[in-house]
């Protein structure tokens, strides 16, 4: 972790003082993006809409506030995220693609986020159009001609496109992964308006409720803490190898499986899932307005039921934290890698059986961490069942992805720190 003295030497560093000064002015431009709307904006209709739907409060959340400014990017990194996660989904179906991205190194992985870049362009169009439809029918936007309708379009994709740039530049930096980064700035950008809201809101009879949302939210971020730094490590011993005259192997080590292995993915492909019906609806109004209009009315009864809407979503994080984690880790390939490298689990007989093991603990992992973040996915309304308002809400999913980034720029930061140092003493 990063200490107070090592974080008084980033600015000390020439290099490392210059990365930290192009990202602050990346995210400088990105607040300011956030804040162009486009224009024929109800202010009044969008906040009324925004304050009786969850979803789009959470979709507002990885759009850095965009979409309730109902700016030029609006749909924020929304587009790119899904295109990663069908992309991955695709390499259980097309072989090439699974060893373009787990076998080919950087090279290969270059390549396929190149492809999920391609995929981004289709999404956002096919999203910008929903949204601008729903809001068009909820009396938030005019309703422009068709001109104006594929222009809208545009700059939404636009937006979306100029935001994976930035994204990679970031990244480029190596002081932590660019579209995390981006995200964790617009949770950060929506605190001073969370706390005047609260403030504002402040009654002294509800003092103790106070206090306990406070020592409630602490306790959370320590849970976050706790699990995002949690894994469960495999004893790994390696043969004596003779190569020439030399020795190799005869360690020991771990093979580290990580609680948090699937970070926020579950919970993003579970709003994908609940909002898919209102997209559907909205574009099946474009060819039967009577038939959208059904199909959104039940869509909107079913999710305006706070208890029906919850147990829903998280059963859906729950479900996807395996699904997932099975579409992301191999332990035929993690076995093979093992016995390749001449190391084995104690106990246990290389291939299939090796396999079997770690499968076995990467399912019980699972279910403590599909569980935990069942938990945090739906906290939001655990919160306001509890203090009886909707201004005393945590969200548990902005606290997770606050601090999971928060964690890995100063992992990141601290070994830039490292090898700074230790190239000073080596001169």
């Amino acid at each position: 972790m990063l200490s107070l003295n090592k974080g008084k030497q980033v600015f000390k560093i020439p290099d490392l003082r210059r990365k930290v000064f192009i990202i602050a002015g990346i995210l400088v431009f990105f607040r300011l993006l956030a804040n162009v709307p486009i224009p024929g904006v109800n202010v009044e209709a969008l906040q009324q809409l925004f304050a009786s739907s969850q979803l789009l409060g959470f979709v507002n959340l990885f759009s850095g506030g965009a979409l309730a400014n109902l700016s030029v990017v609006m749909l924020g990194l929304g587009p790119y995220i899904t295109a990663i996660i069908i992309m991955q989904l695709l390499t259980m179906v097309f072989p090439k693609l699974k060893v373009l991205y787990y076998q080919e190194g950087e090279r290969g992985r270059a390549k396929f986020y190149r492809y999920s870049r391609y995929l981004t362009v289709p999404l956002a169009a096919l999203q910008g159009f929903g949204f601008l439809k729903i809001l068009i029918s909820q009396g938030v936007l005019a309703a422009p001609g068709f001109g104006g309708m594929m222009a809208n379009v545009l700059v939404i994709v636009a937006g979306s496109m100029i935001l994976v740039w930035l994204g990679e530049l970031i990244t480029e930096q190596k002081l932590g992964n660019g579209i995390s980064i981006l995200i964790f700035a617009g949770i950060v950008a929506s605190l001073p308006l969370i706390l005047r809201n609260a403030f504002l809101s402040y009654d002294p009879a509800n003092l103790p409720t106070y206090i306990s949302f406070v020592i409630l939210t602490l306790v959370v971020i320590g849970a976050i803490v706790f699990f995002n730094e949690g894994e469960r490590k495999v004893p790994v011993a390696y043969a004596k190898r003779i190569r020439g005259n030399r020795l190799y192997g005869g360690v020991a080590s771990y093979l580290p499986l990580r609680v948090g292995q699937a970070g926020v993915i579950p919970i993003i492909f579970a709003i994908s899932l609940l909002l898919f019906p209102q997209f559907f609806a909205q574009v099946i109004s474009a060819f039967s307005t009577d038939l959208g209009i059904t199909v959104n009315t039940i869509v909107n009864n079913l999710l305006n039921n706070q208890l029906l809407y919850g147990a829903i979503y998280f059963l859906l994080v729950f479900f996807f934290t395996y699904f997932y984690v099975s579409v992301t880790f191999d332990p035929n390939e993690i076995s093979q890698n093992l016995h390749r490298s001449g190391g084995f689990v104690a106990g246990i007989r290389p291939g299939k059986p090796t396999a079997d093991f770690i499968r076995s603990i990467v399912t019980k992992i699972n279910f403590f961490g599909g569980f935990f973040l069942g938990l945090v996915a739906i906290l939001p309304l655990l919160t306001q069942a509890l203090t009886k308002t909707q201004v005393l809400t945590i969200g548990g999913t902005s606290i997770l992805i606050a601090v999971a980034v928060a964690l890995e720029t100063a992992k990141q930061l601290d070994a830039e720190i490292s090898v700074h140092e230790y190239e000073r003493g080596v001169k």
